[in-house]
């Protein structure tokens, strides 16, 4: 859930641009990743987490067009028909908003006019997913406005399209589905196929640490949709639907795949056995095994994906020393920079923070940002 100043932020941005009080309040949580990357959209599994940042919507029906006011950057937009904005800049909040909307008015759920005042916490380009908490925040805010009782599964899927046809990114379903569908102090085990969840208890004495890299990245414009091109290509050569449908051992013995293909392929399907070994790791508490399956899944990430960078690598290095066999870190997120996760017991917090702290120097010069959250519930009413 969001914090309670940023909850007063959309109300004063509610108040200011259109006057009165909103009919409704929702809110949906960013996520960061335990363990399960780019397995998504190739149909694998992924063992997320809602943190306690997000995006709040004040909502009120009224008049006969849509206006939003976007309080975090002093912006706002108008419009009759949620059509995609062409030539708005990569990440531009505007798409994000329509685009929600676009699919909602397809399946007969979004009212003609409506006022919306949005802000959130999340921070932008660390890889937490603000994008998705943005989508199913303003998809339950205009749903509920019109009375509908929508399934948070269908909803994350249509959060899901509208970052694939307005804002431009290839994403997979897991940010949306967990954002919408998370439960307090529990990560959930996502069949990104299935979409069946199952919730997967943290230990109560277990803490999550989230450091920013003090590299920022951008999904739209990076190497994520190449990623997504390569695995879908490697999958063809198998003959297989998805790459979750490709054994290890296939990977390695195809005499007729080039080297790119196969250090691509050998992450996704290895991953997906490592993301379910973590779900039991983490259910039995065996923090140990969870730290090695978290430092093997980095390894995958950075040798076969190539997806990290240089001072991510130091990063999660320095967190992997000082946690020792007590829980683990790894780079979480699409890649090229954001955030590293790190699992390990609430009393070894501070010390471990102070260590990153003293070793760890930012590429942009700036101290680094740590943030130290248990799961957090999903979208809902405030």
């Amino acid at each position: 859930m969001a914090e309670q100043a940023t909850i007063e932020r959309t109300k004063q941005a509610f108040a200011q641009a259109f006057g009165g009080e909103p009919d409704l309040i929702v809110q949906a949580p960013g996520r960061v990743n335990l363990i399960g990357e780019h397995t998504d959209y190739n149909d694998g599994f992924v063992l997320p987490l809602a943190i306690d940042r997000g995006t709040v919507v004040a909502a009120r029906l009224g008049g006969s067009e849509i206006r939003v006011r976007a309080a975090d950057f002093g912006e706002d937009d108008r419009f009759t028909f949620a059509e995609r904005i062409e030539d708005a800049p990569p990440g531009d909040w505007r798409n994000y908003v329509r685009g929600i909307i676009a699919m909602l008015v397809e399946d007969e759920i979004a009212p003609q006019g409506m006022q919306l005042a949005i802000a959130g916490d999340v921070p932008q380009g660390a890889g937490l997913s603000s994008s998705a908490s943005l989508e199913v925040a303003v998809g339950l805010a205009v749903a509920k406005l019109a009375g509908a009782d929508v399934d948070m599964t269908r909803l994350a899927q249509l959060a899901q399209r509208a970052e694939n046809e307005f804002a431009g990114c290839a994403c997979g379903i897991m940010d949306q589905l967990v954002s919408a569908r998370a439960e307090p102090d529990k990560a959930l085990l996502i069949d990104c196929r299935s979409l069946d969840c199952k919730p997967v208890p943290v230990p109560a004495d277990a803490a999550v640490l989230i450091v920013h890299s003090g590299v920022e990245r951008g999904l739209v414009d990076s190497a994520y949709n190449e990623r997504r091109q390569q695995c879908e290509q490697a999958a063809g050569h198998f003959k297989v639907a998805a790459l979750r449908d490709a054994e290890p051992a296939q990977v390695e013995s195809a005499e007729d795949l080039d080297d790119l293909a196969r250090r691509r392929a050998r992450h996704v399907v290895t991953e997906n056995e490592r993301t379910l070994a973590a779900a039991h790791a983490l259910a039995d508490n065996d923090m140990a095994r969870l730290g090695q399956l978290m430092a093997d899944s980095h390894d995958s990430m950075r040798d076969d994906f190539e997806i990290t960078v240089p001072a991510i690598d130091e990063l999660v290095g320095i967190l992997q020393r000082e946690i020792g066999e007590k829980g683990g870190a790894r780079m979480t997120g699409g890649g090229f920079g954001g955030c590293v996760i790190a699992l390990l017991p609430t009393e070894r917090v501070d010390a471990v923070a102070a260590a990153v702290r003293r070793d760890y120097h930012p590429p942009n010069g700036k101290p680094p940002l740590i943030h130290v959250c248990r799961p957090a519930a999903g979208a809902g009413a405030l």
